[in-house]
């Protein structure tokens, strides 16, 4: 893979912090939480899927290296912001690359669809030694949590539902 030199020589320089926390994944009611996603992995959850269950479980995680970005970092590193919600990832693809073949086994970054930070573990630097432990898990239905915690917002021109917390319908 050919990296951005720029993008990997200003990602080197930021100051890395270990993680240690529960985090929650939503998942297929059949898939392990704490295997890798595969590209496009979102895909069954945006928009929101029709009524049936999906599986939310608790994980306990540790990462030696991880690098924590905000809203401006991710402006200074390129990433269109006011599209940041869309399904166009290519620039985050990007850093999180580089970060990945920087050795770093974590990325905290803010969400796209909800007023909270990810943290996206990259596997292949995940050393053994660290935690990523199911503690507990639940199936819910997602229509009907999303509605409950006020989470669902049709999208207006094609009334799809949407998952959009950060602003209004989507046109």
């Amino acid at each position: 893979m050919i990296h951005d030199q720029d993008l990997v020589d200003r990602l080197a320089i930021l100051p890395t912090e270990r993680f240690e926390g529960d985090v929650f994944r939503t998942t297929r009611v059949d898939a392990d939480p704490t295997a890798p996603s595969i590209s496009g992995g979102r895909s069954d959850l945006t928009p929101v899927p029709g009524p049936r269950p999906v599986k939310v479980s608790r994980l306990r995680v540790s990462t030696a290296r991880t690098l924590r970005l905000a809203h401006a970092n991710l402006l200074t590193f390129g990433v269109d912001y006011p599209r940041y919600g869309d399904r166009d990832y290519g620039r985050t693809q990007q850093i999180g690359e580089s970060l990945a073949f920087l050795g770093l086994d974590g990325l905290i970054a803010p969400s796209a669809r909800w007023p909270c930070d990810n943290l996206m573990i990259f596997t292949d630097n995940h050393a053994p030694t660290e935690r990523m432990d199911t503690i507990d898990a639940e199936e819910i239905e997602w229509q009907g949590w999303a509605r409950e915690y006020g989470r669902f917002h049709p999208r207006v021109s094609t009334a799809i539902p949407q998952l959009s917390p950060h602003r209004g319908p989507r046109r």
